[in-house]
């Protein structure tokens, strides 16, 4: 009796085990059956993403480069005598206008040497004024005067004409040394910075100027484009004068809008590119001779082109894609090509057509097939950089 009550109490606690575990494993299986049932009942819930139509409308082409504005005309102003400045009547960066004062050079031994010019022609034209009446006499004599007296006579009269008009061209040469005592502005622009003051001796074989006039009303801009482009510049240029829109180097401010005026004459070869002159009538002098710019010229416009946002253009390594939405809100991906992109807005060749809807934010949680919640994006170009893929 003392050995089968211990077993007997193993026994119950053995059986009691049992169905303690039996129930657990049982109740467990029923919760996760449930629990499963439960998550496969609910659906994933939609990605939110932003959206935005394909259009088809004309796009236009821009190529940009860099570019250096110049004066439209620069003149750097010498004296063109020797003398000392008597005054100076130009304030430096303002405007001048073609044939205002610039410089004044001490006039006074100028205006002797015409004075010494006009006297000399008034003593030779009272000569020859007396010379002539000498040929009449001898004329009258007739006989009673010699051949020879008659013809010396003639030539004397002959010297003496042509004595006056080397007078007059004296004359002349002198009026024009004493006009070039006034320096004069050659073009209207902006006058630069002096380079000689009052009391200084200037001397017309001097290579420094007295100041610098740069033509600003229009101005130019000199800038570069890639050779393979030259038929297309050419080719618009011939139809009319193509657009060229200044920036800021940064490209954020527009400074002005002109034409292309000159292609030149060659292709830099070490470079590939081709350098063009632009005009700008820059009434608000908003570009400066020596000022760095950003440049777009507008070489032709594509015709319906399918265009989209450029956020919904993605790349991998299979080269570009873009999410759409179709009419279960799920995404769908497609391989595209992309020709061109400006101002935020990317041209497709390929892969797009007109009134799909593409996706253009969010595509970092869209995987295909994914439903989606959407949103029509801002369509405003954020961006300025111009590519060509």
């Amino acid at each position: 009796m003392k050995t089968s009550r211990p077993i007997l109490w193993i026994l119950i606690i053995a059986a009691v085990a049992s169905a303690g575990y039996y129930g657990w494993q049982k109740y467990g299986a029923a919760e996760s059956g449930k629990s499963q049932t439960v998550q496969k009942a609910s659906p994933r819930p939609a990605v939110p993403v932003s959206v935005s139509a394909v259009e088809k409308v004309d796009f236009p082409v821009y190529l940009t480069g860099l570019g250096t504005v110049s004066g439209f005309n620069t003149v750097q102003v010498r004296t063109r005598i020797d003398g000392q400045i008597d005054k100076i009547a130009f304030t430096e960066g303002k405007i001048v206008n073609q044939g205002d004062l610039l410089v004044e050079i001490d006039p006074r031994p100028f205006q002797a040497a015409l004075d010494q010019a006009k006297a000399k022609k008034q003593q030779d034209e009272a000569n020859l004024a007396n010379a002539n009446l000498d040929l009449q006499r001898y004329t009258k004599l007739g006989e009673f005067a010699t051949r020879q007296q008659t013809d010396t006579q003639r030539s004397t009269v002959a010297q003496l004409t042509a004595q006056i008009a080397a007078d007059e061209a004296s004359i002349a040469n002198a009026q024009t040394q004493l006009d070039y005592t006034q320096v004069k502005a050659p073009i209207t622009g902006v006058a630069g910075l002096r380079q000689v003051d009052i009391g200084n001796i200037v001397n017309a074989s001097t290579q420094t100027g007295i100041v610098t006039i740069s033509q600003v009303e229009p101005i130019s801009v000199i800038f570069t484009a890639p050779e393979d482009q030259l038929p297309y510049i050419s080719e618009g240029q011939k139809a009319g004068a193509l657009k060229v829109i200044a920036f800021t180097t940064d490209g954020k401010k527009t400074l002005a809008e002109g034409k292309l005026a000159v292609i030149n004459n060659q292709v830099d070869t070490t470079s590939g590119t081709i350098r063009l002159k632009a005009v700008f009538d820059n009434k608000d002098h908003a570009l400066w001779p020596g000022q760095s710019v950003s440049t777009r010229l507008l070489v032709r416009t594509l015709k319906d082109a399918t265009v989209v946002p450029d956020d919904a253009v993605q790349h991998s390594t299979n080269g570009l894609y873009a999410y759409t939405v179709n009419q279960d809100n799920k995404a769908e991906v497609h391989k595209i090509k992309v020709s061109f992109a400006i101002d935020g807005r990317s041209v497709i060749d390929e892969g797009l057509t007109p009134g799909q809807q593409v996706i253009t934010g969010g595509q970092f949680k869209v995987q295909p097939g994914s439903l989606v919640s959407t949103a029509v994006a801002n369509s405003d170009p954020t961006q300025n950089k111009v590519r060509q893929e």
